[in-house]
């Protein structure tokens, strides 16, 4: 994994000025993408994808956008279909506080976070909606598995 620990609040700064918008994949690799098993071209878009959910996450919740980053994986399961995650670590160690699967062979639903507090052990949400999703991360939702 690279040492560029972007803060999540600049993160964010920077996807909404549109700096990830560029298919260079060192420009991606700047982004967060750290493991991926699609076309380098790809990434753009599962940025763009991943980073419009990513952009609603307020301070307050569950997230300290200023000591955390982000980074992204595209996983290659041993059967099924690859699909993407994003995680959220702290910036400080590097320890993964939260994993964020979007359509996981392995869920019914379309979202899926895991989290450290539960040992990455069985999702703390399920969910089909993003809005449900952002809500959780926000600290509006308390639902759990």
């Amino acid at each position: 994994m690279s040492d560029n620990r972007i803060p999540l609040n600049i993160w964010i700064e920077r996807f909404k000025n549109a700096e990830f918008e560029n298919e260079n994949t060192k420009v991606q690799i700047e982004a967060g993408w750290y493991d991926w098993f699609c076309r380098d071209t790809s990434l753009k878009n599962k940025t763009k994808k991943m980073g419009n959910i990513i952009k609603q996450i307020k301070d307050g919740g569950r997230v300290n956008l200023a000591e955390t980053y982000i980074w992204f994986k595209n996983n290659c399961p041993m059967s099924g279909p690859l699909y993407d995650d994003f995680r959220i670590a702290n910036i400080k160690d590097g320890a993964t506080q939260l994993v964020i699967q979007i359509d996981s062979p392995w869920e019914n639903e379309r979202y899926a976070i895991y989290s450290v507090d539960d040992f990455f052990d069985k999702p703390v949400l399920l969910t089909n909606s993003s809005r449900e999703l952002v809500k959780w991360l926000n600290g509006e939702l308390d639902e759990r598995i």
